[in-house]
């Protein structure tokens, strides 16, 4: 068990190892915690965690150009997620090190990072500008016949993104553009799927890559079906998601 603090950073959605993360970071709370990850050296990894925001929990409203409701001391680094903030996240997270942290000119922060390892949340700091947690890192384990279900993942996968892109050939469905290292292919797989928050979440807090590689196929198998019947889509990508707004 390794312990760590570090800041934390709630979102509508779920990051895995491996996946970019880009971020427009704009609320009071996060730009005091982009403003703390400058201090650390160049040289050393900016870390900070990212959990899903659980389904059914109201958040402050935010949008570039609306009153910050977390700049003001009665609201905080806490605004919108209730008097016990853990009880709004998912446990189960992942650590992200920004490779960018831009300030812009009106003092919001354009951010790129890469989720690194996952984590489960033991507890919340809330008396900061921002929030903290204190974190136990998750190794990943491979289970059993990682690297066979691996390729059948591949395989379902392909099908997968070519019904996405109405059947046309696409260079992602090309066996060069993919990996093949079972632990790598299951966080990507779980990534470019078109899945809600939930699934996504379990997919991350698997307890193994062959437990997850295994609810993938699953899932690629009636996602694939259900395709079939809709109009064309476009692919997915896998290692970028959309810009997330805090």
């Amino acid at each position: 068990m390794t312990i760590v603090r570090l800041p934390l950073f709630p979102l509508n959605s779920v990051l895995f190892p491996g996946l970019v993360l880009p971020l427009n970071v704009f609320e009071e709370r996060y730009r005091a915690m982009m403003r703390e990850l400058l201090k650390t050296p160049e040289d050393e990894p900016r870390r900070f965690a990212v959990v899903a925001i659980r389904d059914g929990h109201e958040v402050a409203p935010s949008a570039p150009g609306m009153p910050d409701q977390t700049s003001l001391p009665r609201q905080g680094p806490a605004a919108g997620f209730g008097p016990d903030p853990a009880t709004a996240f998912h446990k189960v997270g992942c650590v992200a090190d920004a490779a960018t942290i831009r300030e812009r000119a009106d003092g919001t922060f354009e951010v790129l990072a890469t989720g690194t390892t996952r984590v489960r949340v033991l507890s919340i700091d809330a008396t900061g500008p921002f929030l903290t947690a204190e974190l136990d890192t998750l190794p990943e384990e491979p289970g059993d016949e990682a690297g066979a279900l691996a390729e059948g993942v591949l395989r379902s996968f392909r099908q997968y993104q070519k019904r996405l892109a109405g059947a046309r050939e696409r260079s992602l469905t090309t066996g060069a553009d993919l990996p093949d290292e079972p632990g790598v292919v299951s966080y990507l797989v779980a990534a470019a799927m078109m899945l809600d928050t939930p699934t996504k979440q379990r997919l991350l807090q698997a307890p193994d890559t062959a437990s997850r590689l295994r609810d993938e196929l699953r899932l690629l198998r009636t996602e694939t079906a259900i395709i079939r019947t809709l109009p064309s889509l476009p692919a997915s990508d896998l290692t970028r998601a959309p810009t997330s707004l805090n």
